[in-house]
Parts: structure tokens; sequence; C-alpha cells
């Protein structure tokens, strides 16, 4: 397999990996009035462990490597976990299962980015009146789903075992956290958000989409 001693290492680019995403995610998942600290806490926890191990050492290839007595060698092509044991166990060359899983990753976080923010900012120009148009029109968390299908993405791209150990948890707090949400605007709204509840899917934008 392709070694490049070069690609680990780059505590520089982790730093840079980690503020930028930090910075995203901090902005677009802030409400006009507060941040859910919970829930950001882990997505931040996420967002560490995968750039450390995707720059800086490679600590899941390590242990794989060791724990199943395979011979892989860290570099930047077997970095791709998913792309790594296609190529092992013959179904695609590893260049070719790297190609695969960045075309993917990167559709899904455009994807996810365009949630993200497209709902951020649809809460910040209304703000104090119910969301129910654009995004929200097809979907009642487009800023929550859009996270989870950016965290599907990384995981796809460059999974890892503290990501893999999260990635549930993070699922089950912003579930938790979106009921929290509706509960509160059931309070706020009455009838008007209980109306939109009963067309609006919570997670699910395809019937979201479907049924427009």
């Amino acid at each position: 397999m392709v070694h490049n001693s070069d690609w680990y290492g780059n505590w520089e680019i982790v730093l840079a990996s980690i503020l930028v995403a930090s910075f995203i995610f901090t902005v677009f998942l802030a409400k006009p009035k507060k941040l859910d600290w919970r829930s950001y806490g882990l997505t931040e926890a996420f967002i560490i462990s995968l750039f450390t191990e995707m720059f800086g050492i490679p600590f899941t290839i390590y242990i794989l490597s060791s724990f199943f007595h395979l011979d892989i060698i860290p570099s930047g092509l077997t970095g791709h976990l998913l792309a790594t044991f296609l190529d092992i166990y013959g179904v695609l060359e590893l260049e070719l299962g790297v190609l695969l899983v960045m075309i993917v990753s990167i559709i899904l976080i455009i994807i996810g980015l365009f949630l993200l923010i497209g709902g951020w900012i649809h809460i910040y120009r209304y703000k104090d009146t119910l969301a129910v148009n654009g995004l929200y029109s097809v979907v009642r968390h487009p800023q929550y789903l859009g996270i989870i299908i950016i965290i599907v993405a990384f995981i796809i791209q460059w999974p890892t075992i503290p990501t893999l150990i999260m990635f549930p948890i993070l699922l089950y707090l912003y579930y938790k956290q979106a009921i929290k949400e509706e509960r509160m605007l059931i309070k706020k709204f009455g009838e008007e958000y209980k109306r939109y509840i009963a067309r609006v899917p919570r997670f699910n934008i395809v019937k979201g989409l479907l049924s427009k």
C-alpha cells in the first residue's frame, strides 16, 4: 500500500481543521438565545478526535493493525479505512475505494452544510416567529439533520474508534434536544405548532419532500 510519511504529524493542519470546524458548528448550531452545550460539547470532542487521527496520529490504524494482524501502513490513503478494507477483501482497489469514499462523503457534507446553514439563516431571519417555510416546510429540524449528515459523512470518509463510539451518543443527544425544543414550541405556539408537527416530519426529509 502507498506510504506517505508526510501525511501524519501535521499538527498545524490538525489545529486549523479543528478551529475551522468548531467555528462553523459554534456559529450555525447556536440559536438566537443559547447553545445546547451538552450536544455541542460531544460534537466538539468528535471534531478533535477526527482531525487528530486524520492528520496527527492514526491511533485507530495502529490498534486495528495490531489486533487483527493486518498490514496497514499509515498513509493518506489508508486513513480511509472503509476503502482500505474494500481493498484488503478484494472488492475495490485502494485508489478506487478512496475515490468512491470521497465522492460520497463530500456530497453528504455539502447536503449537511446546506441544511445546517440554511436552517440557521431562517431562524435568524424570523427569530420569534414560527419557522414553517423553506427548509422548515419539509423537515422540522434541518440544522440537527444537517449536523448528523455531516457526522455520517466524516465517519464514511475517515472512521476512527472514538468517533464510532461517539456517533450513537450524538444521535441520541440531538434526538432528545429536538424533542425538548418541540415541547417548548408547543407551549409557545400551541395548536399552530401541533398542526405543523402533523404535516412535517421531524428528520425524514425524503418524506417531507414527497409530501409537498
